[in-house]
């Protein structure tokens, strides 16, 4: 039997139609920033859909395209341009970065009042503490995706494959928190038995971009599956499970179509918030 799909793209779109309303009933005055670098393909096509859903739902969308080989302190001058810009309301910097920058760095000069992807240092903290201004936008995916399928996740055995500053380790705070209360597993490159760890976990989450990494042989029965990875291939977007995980889970959520676009929703939804709490 196939599990149920956890469908991320119709609950996108209830999600943005209630911003829509809101904007609209309120006469919102918003505008998102995206700071891109390069000339990535990925990233550019990742701030396209950025700025679309903003167009849907009555956004405003600044955007700021730099070339690969600008230096740390010319992208500090732009980002302290968006910090003091009183027309942007929020903004984000498209990762990954050239490796020329130090990323760390650059997310530290990022105003944490108009940090849309919650990943400032600040902000990681206040969410390490329980307070989150806001909460990084795949991580606030995931755990609203597992809400509105009612899948319990109290007590339960959480595995998360990849500790990415992007997904898993806010992720791992997150569904350890106070009143979310998993029991979380991050594993990692240097984890030496992934498949006995899936076979435990009764939900298991993957984000680390390896096309078909993880085998329906080790997942446990009627467990979870949320694919997060994503990996451009000849057959398109492939996710990090094989293709019969489906079959041997209880619910998934696929690639594309799961956690993607409630990613991209969640990052309009943070960037409501930081304007209530002006």
């Amino acid at each position: 039997m196939s599990a149920q799909i956890l469908d991320g793209k119709s609950l996108a779109s209830k999600v943005l139609s209630e911003i829509t309303s809101l904007i609209s009933t309120k006469k919102l005055n918003l505008a998102l920033a995206t700071v891109l670098v390069g000339n990535d393909l990925a990233s550019s096509s990742y701030v396209a859909g950025k700025h679309k859903d903003c167009a849907k739902v009555g956004i405003k969308s600044i955007k700021v395209e730099l070339p690969e080989n600008i230096s740390a302190d010319t992208l500090h001058a732009e980002l302290k341009k968006l910090n003091s810009d009183l027309n942007c309301t929020g903004y984000l910097v498209q990762l990954p970065l050239p490796s020329s920058l130090k990323t760390s760095e650059i997310l530290g000069a990022i105003n944490p009042n108009k940090d849309v992807d919650g990943l400032t240092p600040e902000n990681l903290g206040l969410l390490a503490m329980g307070n989150p201004r806001v909460i990084p936008c795949t991580a606030r995916a995931i755990l609203f995706l597992l809400n509105q399928y009612r899948i319990e996740i109290a007590g339960k055995k959480i595995l998360i494959i990849g500790r990415g500053l992007t997904v898993g380790r806010p992720l791992s705070i997150l569904l350890s928190s106070k009143g979310n209360d998993a029991i979380v597993t991050l594993a990692h490159s240097a984890t030496n038995n992934l498949p006995d760890l899936i076979a435990q976990s009764e939900i298991v989450i993957s984000a680390i971009g390896k096309p078909n990494f993880i085998k329906s042989a080790w997942i446990k029965s009627a467990a979870t599956v949320i694919d997060v990875g994503i990996t451009s291939t000849n057959q398109g977007l492939t996710g990090d499970c094989d293709s019969e995980v489906v079959n041997k889970s209880k619910f998934y959520a696929p690639v594309p179509g799961g956690v993607g676009p409630l990613t991209r929703a969640m990052l309009l939804q943070n960037l409501l918030d930081l304007h209530d709490q002006k």
